[in-house]
């Protein structure tokens, strides 16, 4: 890293604590460092046991009985002591609970695998250190037995505008994209019929063991889908997403006579004449490319009101200073934004940018501006005041039944030079047409409390168990920190916002980690302490560096960092079986082997 790089780093992260109060005080909890540890279906084993591998190692751990603790103590304690010496900090982990992982076939059908849950929770009992459950059962296979079996029905299966999704891969791994639009299918009571085992078996440990439990968190990520979903997050292209399954559709028609009342009102809201809500349905197709009678069935990346414009920008004789981009409609400024978001893709193509944050967003409200075409440009400023060019696109905002757009009045630009900063526009496309229809930003919000019920119909399984007066977590992601996604794609901000009584568990990759636009998010939100379920600032850091960052989220209520690590023994691992974003040593990715050294600096303190 460029010292200048690692001084804005030290800066905004020291800065950010300054404004906060930084600084551990005498009466403030320790913050929990909990990995997530990867090898929870293992054990140590004995000198001269003869396993060669990690499925025989689990088969011999299950078979005798024997938890995971001796071989998390042996991680754990390589990383740090229980509690830092100078109380800043515990060192515990997070136990992942494979959930559909979980289920056997018996004679009589599936059912819970008790012998399996018994070992977690005998690991925590006989870990000593303070730990984070892990309900997890996301749309990444966990190599379960069930898993083609529950795919195999329908009703268990997320449905786009063309019928139930395939299953994808990403980056090596199967994607099941399971629904969640309804709670009444096999899918949804497996998982919680493993939920029942699991919290049962925590029940029964001694008060002392349950006192280690310092939260749990629901299910990982539970956002809807979109087609080709290792590359296909991004704005643009083609729009298809989830959920129109036949229920899902009710219920939507549903959750429109509850907001309108009468179709009368919703009729005036769209500009339309439907005769009752039962007409009503999902905007699904782009009326740009498929003729449909109605504006209120078209949908794209556009088509909620807002236009993603999205770049990025680079001064090579600033590289550790965020270039401001101006924004120009039609001659007029319309923003101003910092070039301070993490872009991976550019610097893969762009190596010398080092791991500088080069990505701008800004989202163009079109839904007041008049129908035409609207030319926007985009320019960078200069330290002496000057603009550079970075680029200019039009944009045609339609009408429906309108074919060709007329150009709007153009204001004169402020001068500006060329190539004093490198840098490109990526969204949109010249030339680009949206439609506004108004039925897709509440199409949109249903989709967002569909997310939200879900959580909240397993956060209502825990509060009824022992663990139901701790804190619970959501595990979410955060598509407001990719500036090249469509985050309508995956509808989660309300369940970011507010998911019934779960507290905010968020995973942060890459510039949310240290710099400030996750804490510029978390202002707008009520939220008073957060967990980070994934934590990654995908860069080397020094201890100093990340002292500061820890710091800061500390301060704004960050109760948990959790990270991935693997607890495996050494023997069993192998290159391609390596977590690209473990924080361990030798991982050289991402700067992961250096920032387990600053964390066990930390800890050791």
């Amino acid at each position: 890293m460029s010292n200048p790089l690692r001084s804005a780093i030290v800066g905004l992260a020291l800065a950010a604590c300054l404004l906060a109060g930084c600084g551990a005080r005498a009466d403030e909890a320790p913050l929990l460092i909990a990995p997530i540890l990867e090898g929870v279906d293992l054990c140590d084993v004995d000198a001269g046991t003869p396993l060669r591998t990690s499925a025989e190692l689990a088969a011999h751990c299950r078979a005798s009985g024997r938890s995971a603790a001796r071989l998390f103590e042996a991680t754990l304690s390589a990383l740090g002591p229980a509690r830092s010496p100078d109380g800043r900090y515990e060192v515990g982990y997070t136990l992942p609970v494979p959930l559909l992982k979980l289920l056997t076939r018996a004679e009589s059908g599936w059912v819970v695998d008790r012998r399996a849950i018994d070992r977690f929770a005998l690991t925590v009992k006989e870990t000593d250190r303070p730990v984070v459950i892990y309900l997890f059962s996301t749309h990444f296979a966990a190599d379960a037995p069930i898993e083609s079996e529950l795919f195999a029905d329908p009703a268990n299966v997320a449905a786009t505008q063309a019928g139930p999704m395939p299953r994808d891969r990403y980056y090596g791994t199967d994607i099941f994209p399971w629904t969640f639009a309804s709670t009444g299918n096999s899918l949804t009571s497996r998982r919680a019929a493993v939920i029942d085992g699991v919290l049962d078996a925590l029940c029964r440990l001694p008060a002392a063991d349950r006192r280690k439990i310092r939260g749990v968190t629901l299910l990982g990520e539970l956002h809807h889908f979109h087609a080709d979903f290792e590359r296909g997050m991004g704005v643009g292209g083609p729009y298809v997403i989830s959920d129109y399954g036949d229920a899902s559709v009710r219920e939507f028609r549903a959750f429109l006579a509850a907001r309108f009342g009468a179709i009368d009102a919703l009729n005036r809201h769209l500009g339309e004449r439907f005769a009752s809500f039962d007409e009503v349905s999902a905007p699904a197709r782009d009326i740009r490319n498929d003729a449909t009678p109605r504006l209120s069935e078209h949908i794209d990346s556009y088509a909620h009101g807002s236009i993603a414009l999205i770049g990025w920008a680079f001064d090579p004789r600033r590289p550790g200073v965020p270039v401001w981009v101006r924004v120009y409609r039609n001659g007029q400024l319309v923003a101003r934004v910092p070039a301070r978001f993490g872009r991976q893709d550019v610097l893969q193509a762009k190596p010398a940018f080092g791991t500088a944050d080069v990505g701008w967003r800004f989202d163009l409200d079109f839904t007041g501006l008049p129908a035409g075409t609207h030319r926007l440009d985009f320019l960078a400023e200069l330290p002496d005041g000057r603009l550079s060019r970075l680029g200019s696109r039009s944009v045609s905002i339609l009408r429906p039944g309108q074919a060709v757009a007329g150009t709007l009045p153009m204001a004169e630009l402020p001068p500006a030079i060329g190539g004093a900063v490198e840098g490109h526009v990526d969204q949109p496309a010249d030339m680009q047409s949206v439609i506004f229809n108004p039925l897709v930003p509440l199409w949109h919000e249903f989709r967002g409390q569909q997310v939200v019920r879900y959580l909240a119909h397993f956060e209502r399984q825990l509060r009824a168990s022992c663990l139901g007066q701790g804190d619970l977590y959501t595990h979410q992601i955060a598509p407001f920190a990719n500036p090249s996604w469509d985050a309508t794609k995956f509808a989660v901000d309300a369940s970011l916002r507010r998911s019934g009584g779960l507290s905010l568990g968020i995973s942060l990759y890459g510039e949310p980690i240290y710099g400030t636009s996750f804490f510029d998010w978390l202002a707008t939100t009520e939220h008073r302490h957060y967990g980070i379920t994934e934590f990654h600032p995908l860069r080397g850091m020094s201890a100093g560096e990340l002292r500061a960052v820890l710091d800061a989220h500390r301060q704004r209520g960050a109760r948990f960092v959790s990270f991935f690590l693997d607890a495996r023994p050494a023997s069993m691992r192998t290159e391609t079986q390596l977590n690209v974003f473990g924080i361990q040593p030798g991982n050289r990715q991402f700067g992961s082997e250096r920032i387990y050294e600053a964390f066990r600096t930390l800890v050791n303190e």
